[in-house]
């Protein structure tokens, strides 16, 4: 299976950003209103500057007690690795456990298109399974 079909299949496909400029209150309000672990740290939405995530702000807070007077930009991730639409969905699975990363933003000739999550591919991995697994089911009860 391919991203792009994974993206399709998401309930909410709009890409939440936040702008580098925002404060680090701002992004928690949003990490919390959202119930999401990440942002992409973005002026327009479409051109990606980085990645700010929860896991951002515990390792300044452990350094920094002020973080949250900080704005994004300070504390964001800005090496971020990236997929694309048409990328397999067991190689950004890989990439993920392999760079320790939880969310891997979706980009399509440069532009930003969307952001898959462990949990999302997961899910797919199990959906997936659980289809095989009926159908075996009902393959082997047919008799």
């Amino acid at each position: 299976m391919r991203i792009g079909e994974i993206l399709a299949a998401k309930q909410h496909q709009d890409v939440l950003t936040v702008d580098p400029d925002a404060g680090v209150r701002a992004l928690l309000g949003m990490l919390a209103e959202h119930n999401v672990g990440a942002l992409v740290v973005s002026r327009d939405g479409r051109e990606m500057l980085g990645i700010v995530s929860e896991r951002d702000v515990v390792r300044h807070l452990h350094h920094d007690g002020t973080v949250v007077n900080n704005h994004v930009g300070a504390i964001m991730t800005g090496a971020v690795h990236t997929c694309t639409p048409d990328d397999e969905m067991d190689d950004v699975l890989g990439q993920m456990t392999h760079q320790r990363v939880r969310h891997v933003p979706v980009l399509d000739e440069g532009t930003l298109v969307g952001i898959v999550s462990i949990g999302d591919l997961v899910k797919h991995k199990i959906d997936a399974l659980q289809f095989e697994r009926d159908a075996l089911d009902s393959y082997v009860n047919q008799g």
